[in-house]
């Protein structure tokens, strides 16, 4: 179960022809979402794994296993801050116990993005999908 934030990108996605068409949107994607404060680029908040420099910082409103899941992140790399917007769209506004159903593998795959990264952007999008589960995992 995806968000309908990503409902509608899955849709947009496939009218677009051509991976240079999604890669311009994903760039696109990136640069619309708000910058991270830099007080929030701290070792605590960055995603090891990734070839760029990640940070994602969450944002969980409630206790337990509804409370509403949300995150901040920014990257130094376009490509990378467009995959963390997709991300955003994935999970924010799920709660908790939803953002541990996705199946982000096979959401992500609807979007033809597993067949035209690099393994090491690959790599970086496991990782920081592996730290979004994790923040999810330790509120319930």
């Amino acid at each position: 179960m995806a968000s309908a934030a990503f409902e509608d990108l899955a849709e947009t996605f496939e009218f677009l022809d051509d991976w240079e068409d999604r890669y311009r949107h994903v760039i696109d994607l990136g640069r619309a979402m708000t910058p991270l404060d830099p007080a929030f680029r701290v070792p605590a908040t960055k995603v090891e794994g990734c070839a760029s420099q990640v940070w994602l910082r969450p944002v969980i409103s409630g206790e337990g296993p509804e409370a509403q899941f949300d995150f901040q992140g920014e990257s130094d790399a376009m490509i990378v801050n467009g995959l963390i917007a997709i991300l955003h769209a994935l999970y924010s506004g799920l709660t908790v116990r939803e953002v541990l159903a996705v199946d982000a593998p096979a959401e992500l795959g609807r979007l033809g993005l597993n067949d035209h990264l690099s393994s090491q952007r690959s790599n970086g999008l496991r990782a920081m999908v592996e730290r979004i589960l994790s923040t999810a995992a330790a509120q319930v």
